[in-house]
């Protein structure tokens, strides 16, 4: 309710109550409808889907700092959207989620390719850096194409910068079906995953199939992830942040980590988008930008932590 109040114009509980039930056109009324809703609905659903898309990652590679920004599968996904835009100009809200899957789906594969080369496995450092160092190379090729093109930079500038303010509606229901059914799969699968984090002959000890397991884990959070950013464009942080604060609460079990970090990463996003729009009123920054703020300082103190 804060967040559809306040912003550029501030509005009051009795106008939001006459625009939900006694709608008359009136332009506050139809800040209400078509923005201020909307848009509080969109920042509610990617921070759920990017929190347990984090969490998720954690718990696959039973590294504390994977996140999908971290890790390259947000970048990969923003690149295959901008190059989508590049090529063929306009694309269809029917056709966005589709692309920015497949360049999830891309970086994931590429980034655990990378950590898993040499002798060892893919440990938690390795992973982390093969994502820092695709994640350069990706957000490189995303500056290049739109250096090349001045009318793709004009369409997905503010995007980029992770924006859920963009959002249409038509955009919103088409990947809406995406997000419930990679949250619904998710929260199914808690038990699992908390038998996968004990260690991979644990879970197997236990008669899960862990390869499936990780398949599927994996084809979650590219579904959450690229959900994400074919709506609001690449946000970092919550996927890092959040899983940590929710473990603090609820233990290492999955059961209550993955539902818990819906609700904390909903409410995170919301609050960094109002914060974004008050902060230098009446304009607004990205609230990629404000996660940026506060997602940088925690990812070096979990860093310093892991390192010890």
């Amino acid at each position: 309710m804060v967040s559809i109040i306040l912003g550029a114009t501030d509005l009051d509980l009795t106008t939001i109550w006459q625009a939900l039930f006694a709608f008359d056109g009136s332009p506050q009324h139809l800040i209400i409808r078509t923005v201020r809703l909307l848009r509080a609905f969109i920042t509610l659903m990617v921070g759920a889907t990017l929190a347990v898309a984090g969490a998720l990652m954690q718990g696959l590679t039973r590294n504390p700092l994977a996140d999908p920004s971290i890790l390259g599968i947000s970048a990969g996904a923003a690149l295959a959207v901008v190059a989508a835009t590049f090529f063929w100009g306009s694309v269809s809200a029917q056709v966005y989620p589709w692309v920015a899957f497949a360049g999830a789906a891309i970086a994931a594969i590429s980034v655990y390719s990378l950590g898993s080369l040499g002798r060892r496995e893919a440990t938690p450092l390795k992973l982390v850096l093969a994502g820092a160092v695709l994640s350069y190379l990706l957000s490189a090729l995303t500056t290049g194409i739109l250096i090349l093109n001045q009318r793709t930079l004009d369409d997905v500038r503010f995007w980029l910068a992770g924006s859920v303010a963009s959002g249409d509606l038509t955009g919103f229901w088409q990947v809406l079906p995406y997000m419930l059914i990679g949250l619904g799969v998710a929260f199914s699968i808690g038990k699992q995953i908390t038998a996968l984090t004990l260690g991979e002959d644990v879970a197997k000890g236990l008669g899960l199939q862990t390869e499936w397991l990780k398949a599927i884990i994996a084809g979650v959070v590219v579904l959450l992830a690229g959900s994400a950013v074919a709506l609001a464009g690449p946000i970092g942080f919550v996927g890092l942040v959040i899983p940590h604060i929710v473990r603090f609460w609820v233990g290492v079990d999955y059961r209550w980590i993955l539902p818990y970090a819906a609700v904390w990463g909903a409410i995170l996003l919301l609050f960094a988008d109002l914060v974004a729009r008050l902060v230098i009123k009446p304009q607004e920054l990205p609230v990629g930008v404000m996660m940026a703020l506060v997602g940088t300082p925690f990812f070096l103190y979990l860093a310093r932590k892991v390192k010890q």
